[in-house]
């Protein structure tokens, strides 16, 4: 999947995930993909970086996985966002949020 993404923030890749699963449900490969295309190419999640991300959000039930086919007819494992996830979408929104306003106002602080 390419070069694998900076150093995140803890819980930003949960935080992306969430987000990228609003729309629709995705298996893991198109979930990688959708950030990379949303990101113009800049988060490029690798195989070990994603999938025990998925892994902690569906213990969290925050999202909920089938298996189904995918587009180019190989057996898939699809992301759903559950509401609960959607509920956490939210707060983890707003804390991100209010994190990177504290590293802005340091950063530009003279």
């Amino acid at each position: 999947m390419g070069r694998e993404i900076p150093d995140l923030l803890p819980g930003t890749l949960e935080l992306l995930i969430l987000k990228t699963l609003v729309r629709e449900p995705l298996h893991g490969y198109a979930v990688a993909q959708r950030l990379k295309d949303m990101s113009d190419e800049v988060l490029q999640v690798g195989e070990s970086s994603l999938y025990p991300a998925l892994q902690r959000l569906l213990l969290r039930g925050w999202v909920k996985a089938e298996w189904g086919t995918s587009e180019n007819n190989r057996r898939a494992r699809y992301y759903t966002l559950t509401a609960a996830g959607r509920k956490q979408l939210a707060v983890e929104r707003q804390e991100f949020d209010r994190l990177i306003l504290a590293i802005h106002k340091v950063l530009n602080t003279a």
